[in-house]
């Protein structure tokens, strides 16, 4: 019997580990002055993924809610970040992105080079602060900001 029990508390253990790396990654996160939002790349399905954004000087770094990974998913920098498409959630997206009250299709360049494209779903909040940190470039850093037409 007391074996069984050593093996459902280690099964048990097992499982707790991982939730807990994962809600103390979430809190890291966010005091480090992230913001909720969702992001996709394949723009044809509707694979929301929860996550956390964060502005890291000329970066910004997208870290997925449920990943292990100790870094950030999707980092593109400010310089080379275009605005293409601003629209509404669509009605079939609605119980993927409950917060979002716009989604923006945006394109970059990552850290090596490739091209980025992504669409974020933010709230009326977070929007405000993307846009204001993308106006914000300092002078004679970059294009500033920059949305396609």
């Amino acid at each position: 019997m007391e074996l069984i029990a050593a093996i459902v508390g280690v099964l048990l253990l097992c499982l707790v580990i991982p939730l807990v790396w994962l809600a103390v990654r979430r809190v890291r996160l966010m005091r480090g002055g992230g913001v909720d939002l969702c992001l996709r790349r394949r723009f044809a399905v509707t694979d929301w993924h929860f996550g956390v954004g964060r502005y890291e000087g000329e970066r910004f770094a997208w870290y997925r809610l449920t990943s292990f990974r100790i870094g950030p998913t999707v980092v593109m920098d400010r310089a080379d970040l275009e605005i293409v498409d601003r629209r509404p959630p669509h009605r079939s997206e609605e119980f993927a992105i409950p917060m979002a009250v716009e989604v923006l299709r945006c394109r970059g360049r990552d850290a090596a080079g490739r091209d980025v494209d992504v669409e974020l779903a933010m709230s009326a909040g977070v929007r405000t602060g993307f846009m204001a940190w993308l106006e914000s470039t300092p002078p004679g850093q970059g294009h500033g900001f920059r949305e396609a037409s």
